[in-house]
């Protein structure tokens, strides 16, 4: 044991000469003025939450391990959290966009990883921005010597750098709409338009949505946020699926004078991509809609337009299972629309003037939705129609959002005693959010701009 003393005592005594050496000419002790200066960037410190941040340390020691912790606070407080370990290359330099991460909360190259590995300190907690318009998400970006496991970091910084993350740009007009029955929020771009127009809609947590509508208006469009329960003196519940109510929002939009005519787009996502579908389906107005893990045909409530009443799908409670997580897995709790006895609660997909896309994650483990998607598009291949394609991303959840979007793996429903499974493979899911944004933007700019807008 000695012995053994001894000679860890004497390679260590080794290391450390070896480390000092290069400031020994004539010293025996290195200035701080000599030693080299550890320095993180990340480039730009400020910028659209959709836009990829470069991060960069210089003076580490050659091949020296450290982890890079990324966290920050939600305007509720909650703490999001991230960390990744790397190492150094000779030079004593890190590069997220060459250098792989070696553990910690993902491996690999990932320029973005520690933004979209953000995960909440307390379980089932989603990263949402409320206030898209007055503040940013400000995100610490913290360095530190060797490899740190531990919740509570007590080791010093070795260099801190902190990143805002925006959701509207210069100019960008944020308008509340108060108007007949239509709740929501107008964002406009700068200038004089027209824009092409776009209606967002969410799912079952009802309330307003806003940060994707700000980030598509920050992209030239013009974009309703929509509310359609649960806000302002809009039903607390929703109950039924009043499609009039969505018209009305339609021709308020396609009304206003920096709006383009004569069609709007729709980007929809979970029971909000239901509403998205059957807008296509009946309203003229839609003629480009995105759809984003939803379903085929009607659930749970029923649909009304004029005289027309689709009655819902039936669900079945005993089909609900429950994740190791505690959370409640929905995928397989809806009947299947292909059910002979269903066929009148199938949307008339065939009847859409416009075009779709339908976005899904193969992981999605609220909904059936890549079976959805391939009936949907079954079914227009069967009327002739070529209208509509398929985005299929494996790995991906049920929240697709725009990039670098943390995934939220379950959170709390307000109809349900237990948090919501949403599914997702961290990386694969951030891979999908990327490329399934950048072809949103050209999906819109494809079949909505008809003239060139006046920036």
């Amino acid at each position: 044991m000695q012995a053994l003393s001894r000679s860890f005592s004497w390679d260590f005594s080794l290391q450390l000469k070896s480390l000092l050496s290069p400031y020994r000419a004539g010293n025996t002790t290195p200035s701080l003025s000599q030693l080299p200066m550890v320095q993180l960037t990340a480039t730009p410190a400020s910028a659209l939450a959709d836009e990829p941040v470069h991060i960069r340390v210089t003076g580490l020691r050659p091949l020296q391990m450290v982890t890079l912790m990324a966290s920050l606070k939600d305007e509720k407080g909650n703490v999001f959290w991230s960390r990744a370990f790397y190492k150094a290359n000779e030079v004593g330099e890190l590069d997220l966009m060459q250098t792989p991460a070696f553990g910690g909360d993902y491996v690999g190259v990932h320029p973005m990883g520690l933004f979209w590995s953000l995960k909440p300190k307390k379980a089932f907690q989603r990263l949402l921005k409320k206030d898209v318009m007055n503040s940013p998400f400000w995100i610490t970006l913290n360095l530190y010597d060797s490899v740190c496991f531990e919740d509570v970091i007590t080791d010093q910084v070795m260099a801190s750098q902190v990143v805002q993350r925006w959701f509207s740009g210069p100019g960008l007009q944020r308008v509340q709409i108060r108007e007949g029955r239509v709740r929501g929020a107008l964002f406009l771009p700068p200038g004089e338009g027209p824009f092409p127009g776009v209606i967002d809609l969410f799912g079952g947590r009802g309330g307003l949505v806003e940060f994707r509508a700000s980030l598509l208006a920050a992209r030239g469009f013009a974009v309703l946020a929509l509310a359609y329960f649960a806000y302002e003196d809009l039903p607390s519940d929703l109950l039924e699926i009043d499609l009039e109510y969505f018209e009305e929002a339609a021709n308020l939009l396609l009304a206003h004078p920096k709006v383009q005519t004569p069609g709007i787009g729709v980007i929809s996502v979970s029971k909000g991509a239901e509403i998205g579908l059957a807008m296509a389906c009946f309203l003229k107005q839609v003629v480009a809609t995105i759809w984003i893990n939803g379903t085929n045909a009607i659930f749970e409530f029923p649909l009304r337009y004029k005289d027309m009443v689709i009655t819902p799908i039936p669900t079945f409670v005993e089909r609900m299972q429950l994740d190791i997580s505690g959370a409640m897995r929905l995928r397989h709790y809806k009947g299947d629309p292909w059910d002979e006895l269903n066929q009148q609660s199938v949307l008339p997909i065939e009847k859409a003037l416009g075009s779709i896309l339908f976005i899904v994650g193969e992981n999605d483990e609220c909904m059936n939705s890549k079976e959805y998607a391939e009936q949907a598009l079954h079914q227009l291949r069967s009327h002739g129609r070529n209208n509509g394609r398929m985005l299929l991303y494996p790995g991906a959840g049920h929240l697709i959002e725009p990039p670098y979007s943390p995934l939220c793996y379950a959170s709390p429903n307000k109809n349900f005693s237990l948090p919501l499974l949403w599914g997702g493979d961290p990386a694969a899911h951030a891979a999908a959010q990327e490329h399934s944004w950048g072809e949103i933007l050209k999906f819109f700019r494809q079949h909505l701009t008809q003239t060139r807008s006046k920036l």
